[in-house]
C-alpha cells in the first residue's frame, strides 16, 4: 500500500495535501504581488479546514463508518501538524533564499526586529499546529462520532 491509499496514513496523506495548497497559496499571491498582504493568511486556515475535514471524513469512510472523538481528535491534529511543519520548512528555506521578503518582515512587523528566518518558521509552525487544533476541536463536534462505550476499531 502507499502513503496514498492506506487507511492508517491518513494524517500524513492529508498533511501532505494541505501543505501543497498552503504553498500553491503562498505561491500564488507572490506571483500576483499580494504576499504582503497579511490579512490573506486566514485563508491559510481556510485551507487547513477543508483538509482536515476531509482527512475526518476519509477516516470514518476507511474504518467501517467509526469515528471514536478521541481518533478524530488525533487524526486531524497530527494532520493540521504534519501540514503546519512541511508549510514552514518550505517558508525557512524560502526566507534563506529570498532575504527581501526576510527584511521586509523584520522592517514592517512589530517585533520584526527579534525576528530571523529560523523563528519565524517555528512561529509559523506553532500558529498552525494550535490552529489544527482547534479546528479539528471544531469540526469533531459537528461530525457524529462513535459514542464513548463503543469500542476504537472492530477491526
Amino acid at each position: 500500500m502507499s502513503l496514498f491509499t492506506n487507511p492508517n496514513r491518513i494524517p500524513e496523506n492529508y498533511g501532505l495535501r494541505i501543505a501543497a495548497g498552503l504553498i500553491g497559496f503562498f505561491l500564488l499571491m507572490k506571483v500576483i504581488g499580494y504576499s504582503h498582504h497579511v490579512e490573506l493568511r486566514l485563508m491559510n486556515v481556510i485551507i487547513l479546514i477543508i483538509g482536515v475535514y476531509f482527512a475526518l471524513k476519509k477516516f470514518k469512510q476507511t474504518h467501517e463508518d467509526h469515528l471514536n472523538y478521541f481518533r478524530g481528535l488525533i487524526t486531524g491534529v497530527a494532520t493540521g501538524a504534519i501540514a503546519s511543519v512541511i508549510f514552514a520548512l518550505f517558508l525557512f528555506i524560502w526566507m534563506k533564499v529570498d532575504a527581501g521578503m526576510m527584511q521586509s518582515i523584520v522592517d514592517n512587523e512589530p517585533m520584526g526586529h527579534y525576528l530571523n528566518a529560523y523563528v519565524a518558521s517555528f512561529i509559523v509552525a506553532l500558529e498552525g499546529v494550535f490552529s489544527g487544533l482547534l479546528v479539528t476541536f471544531i469540526l469533531i463536534n459537528y461530525i457524529t462520532t462513535d459514542e464513548v462505550s463503543d469500542p476504537i476499531d472492530k477491526k
